[in-house]
């Protein structure tokens, strides 16, 4: 299974992953450039202070924002940062699970921030 393309925004994506286990590994290999993972960041953690937000003054549209912002920031580290396609393009439910994996490495150290 190939990861990488001549043409880093090639819309194919690799094929095969059974598992997230499988799938972190390419995931976190899309991600190697330390601004990227920090606009991820900043996404992610920004989009759970808006579902805060909301919970908190009940304010029903907020939550729309959430991907909004999660994602926007996420998707200018690849396509402006890192000069990739996002991995949620082929994979979201992996990518979704691998953006919240990366971020508690993140908080715990494990992962560069």
């Amino acid at each position: 299974m190939t990861h990488k393309t001549d043409n880093p925004m090639a819309t194919n994506l690799p094929q095969g992953f059974r598992s997230f286990r499988e799938f972190y590994p390419y995931y976190l290999a899309e991600h190697g450039n330390r601004w990227n993972r920090r606009l991820h960041f900043c996404g992610w953690m920004a989009a759970l202070l808006i579902l805060v937000a909301s919970a908190i003054t009940l304010q029903w549209w907020l939550p729309l924002l959430a991907p909004v912002v999660g994602y926007g920031l996420s998707w200018v580290g690849h396509f402006a940062v890192e000069r990739n396609r996002p991995a949620s393009f082929g994979y979201p439910f992996y990518s979704f699970c691998g953006d919240m994996v990366m971020c508690k490495d993140i908080l715990t150290g494990k992962i560069a921030f």
